[in-house]
């Protein structure tokens, strides 16, 4: 019987060749592909190149998403990688498939360059993912420990939002450059650039000198602490929370959910009003001007019994004192503390329309009568 097996096989050599197990993907595809016409095999070995690809991509998403299947956040940033992995494979492999099903096409030296730009771009584009997951894994880091307070997760989130698009910016950068640098056109004009450096940067310099200002601005806001995402501030006679910090802008959101946009030069040149520089805690005070007959007792009362029922006070402080009287008039000044701006602002609010309410329905003597001027006065 083995004599036979190995008669009948010595017999047919040319009917019954073996598919090579050790010569990888390249000597794979020219086994798959040996007996189509010779116009389809470059097709049938791109179309094998991405099919591998798409099987190797998917077969590690499911992996990645079985280890991580406690943490979403970081799975959901992993999974963006997917593609550009699977663009990067299938380039990659179908540049391997051409070298062995058509390595004297007249059309090989355009197919190998549009490729290598697509690969080029594949890579970039996986690297942004990349700089993404890193930073949102450092931020999920820092996040779960209890002993990272507000100010720091904030100052953490500036700075590290900042450094992500530096390197984002000079990733995009170099895959530009290295796509333009494929084309021999070119690099040809190379050296009539170069010979033209001094006039080119002169004029560049000029028009990009507002828009490095801002990014000089930018990173000198994230790294000096002046500045950071959530902060509550003053700018332009309103009052906001910083939303965003890019390299050339910072985006505030206003109490009525505007958005102000402002460029970085203006933190770094313009005085400005930052209620929460130093620690999130912050005081401040209101103030009603009212008759002589306001009861300043009932007030103190009314203020602490809505100090207790109201969830935006801290605990930490407050007071009412008259602190002018004059005209007719006395000045009641109610300071109050809260654990960030965006409480106090709240809690003043309450405060001010309980104890408004109280006078309306109670003692309404103790409010001014509004004056009212007649016509062309």
């Amino acid at each position: 019987m083995r004599s036979l097996v190995f008669t009948a096989a010595s017999e047919s050599p040319s009917t019954a060749d073996p598919v090579p197990m050790d010569g990888g993907m390249g000597e794979l595809t020219e086994s798959a592909v040996r007996d189509m016409p010779e116009y389809l095999q470059p097709w049938v070995g791109a179309g094998i190149a991405v099919v591998v690809a798409f099987v190797v991509t998917w077969i590690g998403a499911a992996l990645v998403n079985r280890v991580l299947r406690r943490r979403p956040e970081l799975r959901d940033d992993i999974g963006r990688s997917r593609w550009p992995i699977f663009v990067v494979l299938s380039s990659v492999g179908t540049v391997g498939s051409l070298e062995v099903t058509a390595p004297e096409a007249e059309w090989r030296g355009a197919s190998n360059l549009l490729l290598l730009a697509v690969t080029i771009a594949a890579i970039a584009w996986l690297i942004v993912v990349l700089l993404h997951l890193v930073e949102s894994a450092l931020l999920s880091k820092y996040r779960s420990e209890n002993s990272v307070d507000a100010r720091r997760m904030a100052k953490l989130r500036t700075q590290v939002g900042l450094l992500r698009r530096v390197a984002v910016a000079v990733v995009l950068v170099l895959a530009v450059a290295g796509i333009l640098l494929l084309i021999p056109e070119v690099r040809a004009l190379g050296a009539g650039i170069l010979a033209s450096a001094g006039l080119i940067s002169v004029i560049a310099g000029m028009a990009v000198q507002s828009t490095l200002s801002n990014v000089i601005a930018g990173l000198q806001i994230a790294f000096t602490d002046s500045l950071r995402v959530e902060d509550t501030v003053f700018v332009e006679g309103a009052r906001g929370n910083v939303e965003e910090i890019t390299l050339t802008y910072v985006v505030v959101r206003l109490i009525d959910d505007v958005r102000l946009i402002l460029p970085s030069t203006y933190f770094t040149t313009t005085p400005f009003r930052n209620y929460s520089r130093g620690t999130s805690e912050v005081s401040g005070g209101i103030s009603l001007e009212l008759t002589w007959k306001a009861p300043v007792e009932v007030l103190r009362a009314k203020l602490e019994e809505e100090l207790q029922q109201n969830e935006y006070w801290d605990g930490r402080s407050s007071d009412l004192s008259v602190t002018d009287a004059k005209g007719g008039l006395m000045t009641v000044y109610i300071w109050l503390s809260a654990r960030n701006a965006g409480d106090l602002w709240s809690l003043h609010n309450s405060v001010r329309e309980a104890l408004v309410t109280e006078l309306q329905q109670n003692y309404p003597d103790a409010l001014p009568k509004p004056v009212i001027q007649a016509a062309g006065e």
